[in-house]
């Protein structure tokens, strides 16, 4: 029997990386530096239930790259495709979570700082915004 290993494939995603942005700037996550957060979409994975993840760039390779501290988001296609644009704005709440107010590299854990009802509450905040910010952009036009 021979088994077969499909690398996994990884490709530019400016979707995921809009909505990242978006969010955000509507939630005032203003520790998240825009340019230094970078988002992919992969296929290939053969994780069951992973939806998307977060990657750091540590200090030693920042220090020995001479880079600032940077963050990819990706997206699992085979599982994130398929969302609902609701979950998928949770999913990137959940993400953006995991990155500490330092902006360092390093990352958050779950204990403390991310759960259903925090991704919940801050949802709920976006959706406002979003929907407040669509009323005002609304009102310059007319």
């Amino acid at each position: 029997m021979t088994v077969t290993i499909i690398p996994i494939a990884y490709s530019e995603a400016p979707d995921v990386k809009k909505l990242a942005d978006e969010i955000a700037e509507s939630l005032g996550l203003f520790h998240v530096v825009p340019q230094y957060v970078f988002c992919v979409r992969s296929k290939g994975s053969a994780s069951r239930r992973t939806i998307a993840r977060i990657h750091g760039l540590g200090k030693v390779w920042q220090e020995t790259l001479n880079r600032p501290a940077s963050y990819v988001i990706e997206v699992i296609s085979e599982k994130y495709d398929k969302m609902t644009e609701e979950d998928k704005e949770k999913t990137m709440i959940h993400e953006l979570l995991h990155i500490p107010k330092a902006f360092a590299g390093g990352f958050r854990p779950h204990k403390g700082y991310i759960d259903n009802q925090t991704v919940e509450h801050l949802h709920r905040t976006f959706q406002k915004e979003r929907c407040s910010r669509g009323q005002l952009f609304k009102a310059h036009e007319e």
